[in-house]
């Protein structure tokens, strides 16, 4: 066999494991852990299971405001720091800090982030046409914890948005935790899903897929799940750049 031959089998299975991998856009990265997410409650039934996908046509007059909500339960656990702690029965009782975001791509080539941390919060009336309702750090508040809003009226100007959910900070176990995020337009929801999976090294969740299409929107139940944020995006191909770091105590 010639060394041309062996070449192009190679990069042959190569671009067909890529394909395999990552079939998200202009994925640079491997996809993620896919977990089957809880379908909650009234929705539509083609997005129940993970990869799932239905399309949105625009009603008269286009969209309204289309909202993302994320509610959760603050579980407090006893967290002992080392033998004595756990010796004399002295413990840190330690809730949940989870945050709800997104990954945009507008029709212009801009691409950024949504999210309390890094007060990201975006604009409603202009560029990026998403916004944050702000931080809420114990999970206590009634009805939705956080939320986006998405101006329907400028869809047009977007591209696609990826919804994701993170634990930034307390135990991370999805299922202890039970989230829900719900995706609604008109008032009602479309979609409501809840992370459930027992892997705790996973600490980042993307959740749903929103595409435009004909105007309309191409929503995909995404469901996988990542170790941190540039591994979601290289999956997803956003292409932005990432730092560590951690939210200011006052804020």
């Amino acid at each position: 066999m010639s060394r041309d031959k062996l070449s192009s089998d190679s990069i042959n299975q190569a671009t067909k494991s890529r394909a395999e991998f990552s079939e998200y856009g202009d994925a640079k990265g491997a996809a993620g852990y896919k977990g089957m997410n809880d379908f909650v409650g009234d929705g539509e039934s083609a997005v129940a299971n993970p990869g799932g996908s239905f399309f949105i046509a625009p009603p008269e007059g286009g969209f309204g405001k289309l909202t993302v909500g994320l509610a959760w339960n603050n579980i407090i656990v006893e967290k002992s720091e080392n033998f004595i702690d756990r010796f004399i029965k002295k413990a840190v009782k330690e809730g949940v800090d989870l945050d709800l975001g997104c990954l945009y791509e507008l029709e212009n080539g801009e691409t950024g982030a949504i999210q309390a941390f890094g007060e990201l919060f975006g604009h409603y009336d202009h560029a990026p046409f998403i916004s944050h309702s702000g931080d809420e750090r114990t999970g206590d508040k009634a009805g939705d914890d956080e939320e986006l809003f998405i101006n329907g009226a400028e869809w047009k100007n977007v591209k696609r948005v990826l919804l994701y959910t993170y634990i930034y900070k307390g135990p991370t176990n999805w299922m202890q935790i039970k989230p829900v995020m719900r995706f609604s337009l008109g008032g009602k929801d479309v979609l409501k899903l809840r992370p459930h999976i027992s892997k705790e090294d996973l600490t980042v969740c993307a959740l749903a897929l929103l595409e435009k299409k004909k105007d309309g929107i191409q929503l995909t139940n995404v469901s996988q799940y990542f170790t941190g944020h540039p591994s979601m995006d290289r999956a997803f191909g956003f292409g932005l750049k990432w730092g560590d770091g951690e939210k200011d105590s006052d804020s």
